[in-house]
C-alpha cells in the first residue's frame, strides 16, 4: 500500500493506445528500505495481559506492556513519515527529468485535475475540435479502468494514451514518463494529463507539469476549495464548469473565487460552460498565450 495517500501501489498499470490491440503493462511498487531492511508497513497493537495470584505483579507486568505498546506506535509513526517522504522525492526527482525534457521541447503540459463528473474530458475534446488547426494536441489519460475517455479523445484526431491505474488514485511522475515515450508529443505543442478524478491524492504528486488547472462544476458546490485547500494551493488556474446551471443552483461564483484565493492568492479564473460554449473563447486565449510565450 502506498503510504503516501493509501492507495494500493503493487499494482499492475496498463497503457493502451485507441486503434490498436495491444497494451503495455508494468508493475508499479513502492519499495521502502529503512536502513538495511526491507519493510512490509503493517500496524500491530500488542495488549498482553498477564493475571497472576500477585496483584502487584500483575499490576508491574501490565503496566510495562502497554508502555511498550506506546513506544511501537511512535516508532512505527516516525517511519510513516520517513516512508512518505522518500515516495514523494523519488516521484520529485522523476518529475524533475519530465520537467526538463517538455522544456527542451517547448511542450506545455498541463495536469488538469478534478473530482470525477466535474466535465474534464468534455472539455478537452471542446477544446482539442476547436482548436486542432491551430495547435499540435497530445493527451494521457488516467483513470483507474477502462478506455473509456481516451476513446472520446481518439475521435478528435488527437494521439492520446490511456493510464489504467487499478486501484491507484493517481498519476504519478513515473507514469508520465513511460507514457510520454509511447506518444512522443511533437515540440512546439500542448500535452494534456488528465488526471485520475480525485481532488485530494494527485494534489501531493507533481508530474513534471508546466501547469496544473483544477476544474470544478457549479453542481459540486462552492466550498471545494475549503475541503480540498492543497489541490486549489498547487494549482495556477482555476476553470468553473457548467455555469449554464447556475440559476438552478444554490452556486456562488464570487464565494468560490473568495474562499480559493484565501488558499492561493495567485490562482486566476475562468468561467465556461462546455456545453453551451461560454467562456470558451476566454479558456482557448490562456492556452495560445502561454504556448506562444
Amino acid at each position: 500500500m502506498c503510504n503516501t495517500c493509501g492507495c494500493e501501489s503493487n499494482n499492475e498499470i496498463k497503457f493502451s493506445r485507441p486503434g490498436e490491440s495491444h497494451e503495455h503493462n508494468y508493475v508499479h511498487q513502492h519499495k521502502h528500505t529503512h536502513g538495511d531492511e526491507d519493510h512490509i508497513h503493517e500496524h500491530h497493537h500488542h495488549y498482553h495481559h498477564e493475571h497472576k495470584h500477585d496483584h502487584e505483579n500483575h499490576e508491574h507486568n501490565h503496566s510495562h506492556e502497554h508502555h511498550h505498546h506506546e513506544h511501537d506506535h511512535q516508532h512505527s509513526h516516525e517511519r510513516e513519515i520517513i516512508l512518505q517522504k522518500n515516495i514523494l522525492a523519488k516521484n520529485d526527482l522523476m518529475a524533475e527529468r519530465n520537467r526538463g525534457y517538455f522544456e527542451a521541447k517547448n511542450i506545455i503540459s498541463l495536469n488538469i485535475v478534478s473530482s470525477p463528473g466535474s466535465g474534464k474530458t468534455s472539455l478537452l475534446e471542446k477544446t482539442i475540435t476547436d482548436n486542432k488547426n491551430e495547435i499540435d494536441f497530445s493527451v494521457i489519460e488516467g483513470d483507474q479502468q477502462t478506455m473509456n475517455d481516451a476513446e472520446r479523445i481518439f475521435k478528435t484526431g488527437a494521439n492520446v494514451i490511456q493510464i489504467n491505474t487499478g486501484d491507484g488514485c493517481h498519476l504519478d511522475s513515473a507514469m508520465i514518463n513511460q507514457a510520454v515515450k509511447e506518444l512522443n508529443p511533437a515540440d512546439n505543442s500542448i500535452l494534456f494529463i488528465e488526471n485520475v478524478g480525485n481532488l485530494v491524492c494527485p494534489s501531493l504528486f507533481d508530474l513534471g507539469e508546466s501547469k496544473r488547472v483544477v476544474l470544478i462544476s457549479t453542481p459540486e458546490g462552492d466550498d471545494k476549495p475549503l475541503k480540498y485547500p492543497n489541490m486549489f494551493s498547487t494549482s495556477q488556474l482555476c476553470i468553473i464548469n457548467k455555469t449554464d446551471l447556475l440559476p438552478y443552483l444554490d452556486f456562488s461564483i464570487e464565494k468560490v473565487k473568495e474562499y480559493a484565493l484565501r488558499i492561493n492568492p495567485d490562482i486566476k479564473f475562468i468561467e465556461v460552460s462546455v456545453k453551451s460554449g461560454e467562456g470558451l473563447a476566454e479558456w482557448y486565449n490562456w492556452l495560445k498565450e502561454i504556448v506562444n510565450r
